[in-house]
């Protein structure tokens, strides 16, 4: 992270400043088989698409809280970002009855339809491939996103000191995202491109979701995102942990 950085996209801002080639998540889910790369260039792209969306589409601004109904992912990490480069709140699990937009995915449509605002489902099929058939009172991101524009720019300056996340009934502004990430990537001695955590932890912690992006992005450095590692055995793991090049485990 550069010294001036106050928000979670002024962190991939900086990291896409760097080197924009290099790996920044890796996603497995070990009940499909699935396993996607992401450059740090090709993660901000998907950001600000879908920030794109956030502001454009879905009419969200600083403040609106937008409800994530979604496991750990690497959609829920680009939601989390466009989130943040928006200025709106995103409620990780929150109550989307109480929520300005609830983005959801599968199987949780039923709660999601709580929100008398604005509903977007993701079908989370391998290469973000989209439902057979857009639900029932959902617009399907996979539908709407590869429309929007390849850069943003947010009709309002974002302010570090607003709210921009809330897990685990725990509010953070952005800049208090960003302290707890710097200060996370460097109790995990994370430190530069070369270091690449291994989370199997859920998103629904704050634990979650530095490991699992806010720390490894704080630090310059990558993330293995693992979705439904219990399905490994420890021989399988291990020799993820060797082809990744993992040098943190958390799980």
């Amino acid at each position: 992270m550069n010294a001036t950085d106050r928000t979670p996209a002024d962190l991939l801002r900086s990291a896409l400043a760097a080197d924009p080639g290099r790996p920044l998540v890796t996603f497995y889910d070990d009940a499909t088989g699935e396993r996607v790369e992401l450059s740090v260039a090709t993660f901000a792209n998907w950001v600000a698409k879908t920030a794109n969306l956030l502001q454009g589409d879905l009419s969200a601004g600083p403040g609106d809280r937008v409800a994530l109904l979604l496991p750990a992912h690497w959609q829920t990490a680009v939601w989390l970002l466009a989130c943040a480069s928006v200025g709106a709140v995103a409620d990780v699990a929150g109550d989307p009855a109480a929520a300005d937009v609830v983005v959801s995915g599968p199987d949780s449509l039923e709660a999601a339809r709580a929100c008398r605002g604005e509903r977007i489902a993701l079908a989370l099929r391998p290469l973000g491939g989209r439902f057979p058939q857009a639900p029932d009172g959902f617009a399907d991101y996979a539908v709407e996103v590869p429309s929007q524009g390849d850069r943003f720019v947010p009709f309002a300056p974002v302010d570090p000191e607003e709210a921009a996340l809330i897990v685990a009934g725990a509010e953070f502004s952005g800049g208090e995202v960003v302290e707890r990430a710097l200060a996370d990537a460097v109790s995990l001695r994370l430190a530069g491109p070369g270091s690449r955590l291994l989370s199997a932890l859920p998103y629904d912690t704050w634990e979650g979701l530095s490991a699992g992006l806010y720390a490894p992005l704080a630090a310059g450095g990558s993330v293995v995102l693992c979705r439904n590692v219990g399905r490994l055995d420890e021989e399988a793991l291990a020799k993820r942990v060797e082809s990744e090049r993992v040098t943190v485990l958390r799980r």
